[in-house]
């Protein structure tokens, strides 16, 4: 989870730069004249305004970092984990307003989604996608399905508290009905629905009111649902709902760097495309 978009910085010292540098290139002409000794907003409008019109074009329609704040994406990013996200694969959109100006193409089934949070759009959070328009996912004591397709599940070697952690290979099937694979942990005999406000008590669809035990959405027209790989510590579409389409940021892409909270060094060793 993000808070704040940089943008509203870095977007409103672009603008002044640029009034500082059309001031001075048709009337003032003090770095012309006197480049040295020219006011400081020009000097600096002129030196500095392509450098930050290019990072803000990278980080707008080409590619973003970002850093994941919680375990919710666990076993497949930590906390302090840094990542690149594809900021142009579901579409261009104007910075700020968020309006899509080029479409490009859609999520699918088991994208790892950034996206602006319903509830409270200044901040970005990180899921993944579980469900396109149109889809019924259902819960029933531990297995998921979509369009009634169970999303297997296969142990994986344990990577944690065998006693009270369960880690799986899940496999969900992409819109071109291909097999993707990933990483889930669970927790034995828990299921985070059960406190789960969206799926336990609005009506959409067929739901089943059995502390989160058993459960069904059906996602409306232009959003999506989605869910974090640590399902039973992630506050998700379980929680709030569904993502409308306008809220999606971009894709993650990349791990590039892990930092440790705290007086720790930044580390390489878990960069790698991500799945």
């Amino acid at each position: 989870m993000i808070d704040f978009d940089l943008n509203w910085v870095f977007i409103p010292v672009l603008l002044l730069f640029l009034a500082a540098w059309l001031l001075d290139k048709f009337w003032l002409k003090q770095y012309a004249t006197r480049k040295e000794n020219s006011f400081f907003l020009i000097a600096w409008s002129y030196e500095l305004l392509p450098l930050l019109a290019i990072l803000i074009a990278l980080r707008s329609f080409v590619i973003e970092p970002f850093n994941i704040p919680s375990g919710s994406m666990e076993p497949n990013f930590y906390q302090g984990d840094f990542i690149l996200v594809n900021k142009y694969t579901y579409g261009i959109r104007l910075p700020l307003l968020y309006k899509k100006i080029i479409p490009i193409s859609s999520p699918n089934r088991g994208d790892v989604v950034v996206f602006r949070y319903p509830v409270t759009p200044r901040q970005t959070y990180i899921k993944r996608m579980i469900g396109l328009p149109g889809d019924t996912i259902a819960f029933n004591e531990g297995i998921l399905s979509v369009n009634g397709v169970t999303l297997n599940k296969t142990p994986m070697a344990d990577k944690g508290n065998s006693s009270y952690e369960l880690f799986y290979h899940e496999t969900i099937m992409l819109r071109n009905n291909q097999p993707k694979t990933m990483a889930i942990r669970e927790l034995r005999d828990q299921w985070s629905a059960g406190m789960a406000p969206f799926v336990n008590q609005v009506d959409n669809g067929k739901y089943a009111a059995f502390a989160g035990h058993q459960w069904q959405v059906t996602v409306p027209a232009n959003h999506f649902f989605v869910m974090g790989d640590n399902r039973d510590n992630s506050q998700d579409g379980r929680f709030w709902g569904f993502v409308p389409e306008q809220n999606l940021s971009g894709k993650a892409v990349f791990i590039w760097m892990h930092k440790q909270p705290g007086l720790h060094l930044p580390s390489f060793h878990r960069n790698g495309r991500v799945n």
